[in-house]
């Protein structure tokens, strides 16, 4: 079952955390391809310096100030994407939780050409790699998660146990534990 928007409405840190279990699908044609989400990250806006929102709004990163449930994909060292899912209670401005790893459900196939990567635990083990895998670019951008018929979150399984650590790559904000993983080192 497809998430409703009342899921993305809660804190960005709840729904990072939530998310870790759900299922990222992404049609194309009479094609689905999907995986279990295994890492996210969460980032919000005036209490996190990390964000892409912390500044004030911009045209990179508009659509973390909109519709929750909807998508947030930027472009990253001149060559990945990542998707990001638009989430937040009413208490900020922005928020969004970045996709940051998948386990590879059905179309496997697909993501394999995609990715040129026959090792399926390399398909989808980081931002940039599950993008590729899904083909999922800045044409995305914005697209309605909770209507869309091409892009879109179910429910998948529940964690045993979720890690939280500071979040990767970045300089500012490091206090933050707002990553989160489920215990699963072959695709996180």
């Amino acid at each position: 079952m497809r998430l409703a928007r009342k899921f993305y409405e809660q804190d960005t840190v709840d729904v990072a955390r939530n998310l870790l279990g759900k299922v990222l699908v992404r049609k194309i044609g009479k094609t689905t391809i999907s995986g279990i989400i295994t890492e996210t990250e969460a980032y919000r806006q005036s209490d996190d310096p990390a964000s892409h929102a912390y500044r004030g709004i911009t045209p990179r990163n508009q659509a973390m100030f909109g519709n929750v449930g909807c998508a947030y994909v930027y472009f990253t060292y001149g060559m990945y994407h990542c998707v990001n899912v638009v989430a937040r209670s009413q208490k900020h401005l922005a928020g969004a939780v970045l996709i940051r790893a998948l386990r590879p459900k059905t179309g496997i196939d697909i993501m394999i050409k995609n990715r040129k990567t026959d090792r399926i635990t390399n398909l989808t083990s980081g931002p940039g790699k599950l993008t590729i895998a899904l083909d999922i670019t800045k044409k995305q951008y914005g697209e309605d998660l909770v209507r869309s018929s091409s892009l879109y979150i179910t429910n998948g399984i529940t964690p045993d146990r979720i890690i939280a650590s500071p979040r990767i790559g970045i300089r500012f904000g490091l206090d933050k534990k707002w990553n989160f993983r489920i215990d699963h080192r072959l695709f996180v």
